[in-house]
């Protein structure tokens, strides 16, 4: 898939997005500075990057502690549900509830993998019983003592 990126994309493509996925409120002066570019150069091509859709969108990364958020957990979960409408609505159900924050679908012995964040553990207990009432047939938590790593930056470069 590597050698199909940068075929679409340049070097200074590379450069910008690893510059904003960095720090996506750096102004368009000092990315067009950064890389030998224009100003409206730089804007006309971040664009572009945008339209592709090599940069999905623009977010602040809130801090989850410091908003009661004090329990992140990871819950692995198996269904029964092997018809595909059914598995679509499941997903659609998942992929609404607020407290999950990534739904990744799995190959294994469970079916997904949940990263969920909760106040405390009443909201825990709430959300489990939630997860119940979705045709659940094993649902395995795991909270996380601390964070050693968090990030959202790709190797690029």
């Amino acid at each position: 898939m590597e050698s199909i990126v940068h075929k679409v994309l340049d070097s200074v493509d590379i450069t910008l997005l690893d510059l904003l996925q960095k720090n996506s409120q750096v102004s368009n002066a000092e990315l067009a500075k950064l890389v030998n570019l224009s100003p409206p150069a730089t804007h006309a091509r971040i664009k572009r990057l945008e339209k592709e859709g090599f940069i999905e969108k623009h977010v602040a990364i809130l801090n989850h502690k410091k908003l009661g958020f004090d329990l992140l957990c990871y819950i692995f979960i198996s269904t029964n549900i092997h018809q595909e409408e059914a598995i679509a609505e499941l997903e659609g159900v998942l992929s609404s509830m607020e407290e999950i924050l990534e739904c990744h679908c799995l190959t294994g012995e469970y079916d997904y993998l949940l990263k969920v964040a909760n106040k405390n553990t009443g909201g825990l207990e709430s959300f489990i019983k939630k997860l119940n009432k979705l045709g659940i047939s094993k649902i395995n938590t795991s909270l996380a003592l601390r964070e050693i790593k968090s990030s959202t930056v790709l190797p690029i470069l």
